[in-house]
């Protein structure tokens, strides 16, 4: 599935995330963010394409939260909370030009994101089967 492909290359590009430490320029502070921003946003969408071509017609015009919150009514995510929390991370991605929250963003990709984003992967690898 062309959503899922998407995802995938997405999640191998910020998986690059860990080759950066502090203190992070402005450029590399904001392609951080910007990789984290593109990997949530095809994330999300691979997720509704799984979820519609499995049948769950509901998802055919959800936003990003009621994607969320079918995955996991589905068994697709297994952190409702934590996926929320992403979420609310990549709306503040228009404020990233505060360092302060830019820099948040980064932490919790490393910390908590990354994870979150290889375990959808192998699940959606068996959703694709």
């Amino acid at each position: 599935m062309k959503k899922y492909d998407n995802f995938c290359h997405a999640l191998e590009n910020l998986q690059e995330i860990y080759e950066y430490e502090e203190p992070y320029g402005n450029v590399v502070l904001t392609g951080l963010v910007g990789l984290y921003e593109i990997c949530f946003e095809q994330s999300w969408k691979a997720m509704k394409e799984s979820l519609y071509a499995a049948g769950i017609r509901a998802v055919a015009i959800g936003s990003p939260r009621a994607i969320i919150k079918e995955a996991y009514s589905n068994g697709m995510i297994r952190d409702e909370r934590l996926w929320l929390d992403a979420l609310s991370d990549r709306n503040n991605v228009a404020h990233a030009y505060n360092r302060e929250i830019a820099g948040g963003i980064v932490e919790n990709t490393k910390k908590r994101y990354v994870s979150m984003f290889q375990e959808l992967r192998s699940c959606l690898e068996k959703w694709q089967e």
